[in-house]
Parts: C-alpha cells; structure tokens; sequence
C-alpha cells in the first residue's frame, strides 16, 4: 500500500509537470540570444550593426524581405484594388484611390512610403513617423516641428526602415516603446508604459504603429483617439466631440465629410479572443524559434499562418489542418461580409450624390444621410483597414460589418426620401 501511494504521488508530480511544461507561450520564457549581452553603441540605427552582436536575431530579420505581415503581403507590391475593386469609389477625393496596397515586409516601409502615389509635396513629416527608427530622435531633436516639416525634406534624413532600435534599448535590450504618441494617449487612459510588464511590453512595442491614428490640424503631430475607448464607436465618438469638425477629406459625390481608418489591429485585438486572454503579439506574429543551440523570439513579422505549428501549436493541440481551415473559415466570412458593406457604402454615396443632384430635394434629409454615410464607411473602413481580416476579433468584426451595412442602407433610404418628398 505504501508502494502504491509512493507510486501515485510520482505520477501526479510527474503529470503536474508537465503540464506546467506544455503551457502556453505568455512571453516569459527565458530566451538565449544567442550572444553575450552586449550594449549596442548610443543612436546606432543601423540594423547591421545591431546583427554582429546578435546574428540569429539579425537572419531572422532579413526573412521580412520575404514576405508581408498578412498572409496577402509578399516581396513585390500587391494592389488590394485586385480583390477590392471599390476601393477607388469609396476612397474617391482621396489619396488611397491613387493607391492602396497589401502589406509588405516591414523591411519595405520605408521605401513604399517614399514610393506610394499618396504622399504628395503638401505631405509632412508626421507620414514618417513610423517608418523608421530614425523618427524618434528626429522628433526629440526638432520638437513639434518634426511632424509639419515638408516629407522631403525629413526624407533626406532617414537612412534605415523598421528595425531594432524601434522597440529595443541599445544599453539594456529590454523592449522600449519609442513612440511620444502611444505613450502620451496611455498617459491619458492611466497606464504608465514605462511601468509595463514584459508581456505587455511585448504588444505595447506593436502597438505603438498598429493603431488608429491622425494628424493634429494645426501642428501635424500624430495622435491617437483613445480618450473614450478602443472600440469603433468610441473612437468615432472621440472624432465627433474631442475633435469636431475633422475629417480626412470630402468624398467629392456624396460631399460627406470622411474619416479614413488606420490598420487598427492593436484596438481590435484587445477585446478579442487573445487579446482578453494576455496572449500578446509578440507571442504569435514573433514565435520561439530554435537555431542550434539557440531559442530565440522570431523577429520574421508575418503572419501566424506561415508558422503555424509554432505560433498556434503552442496552445492548440488541434493540428495544423485544423488551425488552418479555423482560420480560413473566419477570414472567409469576414471578407464576403466586408464587400457587402463596400457595395452598401457605394451605393449610399451614389443615392446621397443623386439628391444633391436634384433640385428641391430636402437638404435636411440629405444632411442626415450625409451623416450616416460617413458613419457606415467607418465602421466598414475599421475591420477593412486592420490586417487580420477579423481574425483578431471575429465578433467585433462581424458586428461592426452589420452595423456598417445598415448604416450605409439607411444613408441610402434617406436620401430617396429626401427627393421623393420633394
């Protein structure tokens, strides 16, 4: 009996263990770089340099060259308009009907921007800011001027694209948000970033760019509308009260005064599935990975389906087939729903351009559609500009869509009535 007991003890020891063993990734496991910590030489962009100390690191960087973040993006330039031909409709007035398209490697920001047919010689230096590890010193060096200087001309200053010195300190290696806006709109929310945890740290150095932003009309500085809230509504709310009167630009049919939404990941991804659950970012788009001898974080930024078994497998144990078609299965219905809501915004725009087009038609009734108009494309804009195509938050994509799509119907009803009752 004493046997017997001794035995069932060790089982349940050994089953204790490994279950802390096959836990999920959370960001704490001690990862080896690779190569003695060393401190990286103070305003040392260059991540080449960066590489000599830290190679394994360094490799897995140059894999961006490769391919996009989103399962879309590749090495050569991909236009959305392909599988999303009213974008240049919706967009109409606006620099992204010039051209919009998927993401590329993060290694490319810096020359897609310098490429795009939206930056134009009334752009600032506020389009940069996230585009290389450059930016942050150049706007401790040259204050708020930073953002409303011509792009051109901080262009001719910038040498690298996204890169190491964007998350990490040169002393220390610990993850460092780099971005005044990111920390000043949590300073807001009262969250002091530089008493963060690890995990979070390992979103917050994400979030940083994987936002929703604008330019501040007078100074061009790159804020950050989180004052009320994360979710599509508050953010709108934050635009109609904190800001009112802005707009991106005036569609030039339906004369409705737009916002234009800003890859909104890190927004969407808080109240999802693993957002809410403390999965962070780096956990899945930066899995472990083992180089000889050596476990380090991934620094290939890309989609969680090019390395499935180790981002996802970490937790699920349903097999990659599984996890695939799991994912397939939401994007799927995320983006038929996403062209119902374009074609519903189309034809709002086209209804509203119709009663301004018609003499007597009641102008109260067409602003009111105005108004709504503007409303269901940024519910659409939302979950169409954020790079997960609902992954990160299945309901709230679906949800937003709906509304959007009713938004957009109501828009269009509205303005038939307003010439109707003429």
């Amino acid at each position: 009996m004493k046997r017997l007991k001794i035995y069932v003890l060790g089982i349940m020891f050994l089953s204790l263990l490994m279950f802390g063993l096959s836990g999920c990734g959370n960001g704490e496991v001690k990862e080896t770089a690779g190569a003695d910590l060393k401190a990286i030489p103070e305003g040392e962009l260059d991540p080449a340099v960066w590489g000599k100390t830290y190679p394994d690191q360094y490799a897995s960087y140059l894999k961006n060259n490769e391919g996009g973040q989103t399962q879309f993006g590749g090495s050569e330039k991909v236009s959305k308009y392909l599988t999303q031909p009213l974008l240049p409709e919706l967009f109409k007035g606006y620099g992204f009907a010039k051209e919009y398209n998927e993401d590329r490697g993060h290694t490319y920001a810096l020359q897609d921007i310098r490429e795009i047919k939206r930056i134009t010689p009334k752009s600032t230096g506020s389009c940069m800011t996230c585009k290389t590890p450059s930016a942050p010193g150049l706007i401790k060096e040259m204050g708020l001027k930073y953002y409303s200087t011509p792009f051109s001309e901080i262009s001719k200053q910038v040498k690298h694209s996204i890169a190491c010195a964007d998350c990490h300190d040169p002393k220390t290696m610990e993850l460092k948000v780099t971005r005044p806006a990111f920390i000043q709109a949590m300073q807001r929310r009262g969250v002091d970033v530089s008493k963060a945890s690890r995990q979070d740290m390992r979103s917050y150095v994400c979030g940083q760019c994987h936002v929703e932003y604008y330019f501040k009309k007078d100074t061009k500085e790159v804020a950050f509308p989180w004052d009320k809230g994360f979710s599509p509504d508050e953010i709108e709310s934050y635009y109609r009260q904190v800001t009112p009167g802005f707009q991106d630009w005036e569609h030039p049919d339906s004369k409705a005064p737009m916002l234009k939404a800003q890859h909104p990941e890190f927004e969407t991804w808080q109240s999802g599935t693993h957002g809410s659950a403390g999965v962070a970012c780096a956990d899945c788009h930066m899995p472990y990975e083992k180089v000889g001898k050596n476990k380090i974080s991934s620094h290939q930024w890309t989609s969680p389906l090019k390395t499935l078994e180790r981002s996802c497998g970490a937790c699920h144990r349903n097999g990659s087939d599984w996890l695939k078609a799991r994912v397939t299965f939401i994007q799927t219905k995320t983006f038929d729903l996403l062209l119902k809501a374009e074609t519903a915004s189309n034809a709002a725009h086209k209804a509203v351009a119709k009663a301004i087009a018609t003499p007597g038609a009641d102008p109260n009734l067409v602003k009111q559609a105005q108004d709504l108009v503007v409303r269901g494309q940024w519910q659409w804009d939302f979950v169409a500009a954020e790079n997960s195509t609902g992954f990160h938050n299945p309901e709230l994509a679906l949800e937003t869509l709906g509304k959007s799509i009713d938004l957009s119907r109501q828009a269009e009803l509205l303005a038939t009535q307003a010439i109707v009752k003429k």
